[in-house]
């Protein structure tokens, strides 16, 4: 069954966050939320395969796509992103917690919001956060980070994307309808916003993202009402290493996903049905 999909926007301190709700609306709410430079559309498959089970909350982060700021661009911080998904989640489930998943940078967002605001959710999923500075070798590669920046600034885009993609190894895989020779209107139209996200993303988050200390006492706390997972196709890559890392420390078993990084694009049905399954303990 294909849910209708509800559009909204809400106010926030510096934004207006425009955000998406399927499902009945009497489900629980799971708040779906994208890695660096995604948006809403980024995570309709997902979220269209768990619509059955959930009322599915996705949005544009601040500062990309529909979701715009009061003033000029500046360096986006984990907590600022963390505080909007709060807001989110009092604005569409004011009564009740609500499970949250995140991947790559919406997995630290959900790491912060879980630590900082644990009342307001039920149980988070945490793809591969990008964490890097938990790692022995954190310096080594933030100074990465830093590398990627400063081929953005003097030689743009292009040679930025590719560094990267050669320092996390083979992480990233092109998802399947990439190679369709007509997309429907919608994934044309949520293209044309990525490309525009892309030079912000690489401006004003991945580095302040990197460096973010998630607070592993806090999430000690909670452990038991958190899931760190990697993909089957990212290990032994940079991307998964914070994520192992973590669950090591706080005595969780790691929960395997299917493709790699973004594994939550390439592989939308058998994301939905493992989120569904740690989330509810849900089988089917």
């Amino acid at each position: 069954m294909k849910y209708p999909t509800t559009e909204r926007t809400l106010r926030v301190p510096g934004a207006t966050l425009r955000h998406e709700i399927r499902g009945s609306g009497s489900d629980p709410v799971l708040l779906l939320l994208p890695g660096a430079g995604g948006d809403a559309a980024v995570l309709d498959p997902v979220a269209d395969a768990l619509a059955d089970t959930f009322t599915v909350l996705t949005h544009d982060p601040r500062g990309y796509s529909r979701s715009t700021l009061d003033g000029p661009h500046t360096e986006q911080r984990v907590p600022v992103h963390a505080d909007d998904a709060r807001r989110l989640l009092d604005a569409v489930s004011p009564d009740e917690p609500a499970y949250v998943a995140g991947a790559s940078s919406g997995a630290i967002v959900a790491l912060d919001l879980l630590a900082r605001h644990p009342g307001r959710v039920r149980r988070v999923v945490a793809h591969e956060p990008p964490s890097w500075s938990v790692l022995p070798d954190a310096a080594e590669q933030l100074a990465f980070f830093d590398e990627v920046h400063e081929l953005f600034v003097t030689e743009g885009l292009q040679a930025a994307g590719e560094r990267f993609l050669r320092g996390i190894g083979g992480a990233m895989k092109p998802a399947t309808w990439m190679t369709r020779p007509e997309l429907p209107p919608r994934t044309r139209e949520m293209m044309i916003r990525l490309t525009a996200n892309a030079p912000l993303a690489l401006e004003y988050e991945y580095r302040s993202f990197a460096a973010y200390v998630p607070d592993l006492d806090a999430l000690a706390a909670v452990r038991h009402r958190l899931t760190l997972a990697a993909g089957e196709a990212t290990r032994p890559h940079l991307p998964c290493r914070p994520a192992a890392l973590m669950a090591d420390r706080l005595g969780l078993e790691p929960a395997s996903f299917p493709g790699a990084h973004n594994g939550w694009s390439t592989h939308p049905a058998g994301t939905a049905d493992l989120l569904r399954a740690l989330l509810l303990g849900d089988t089917r």
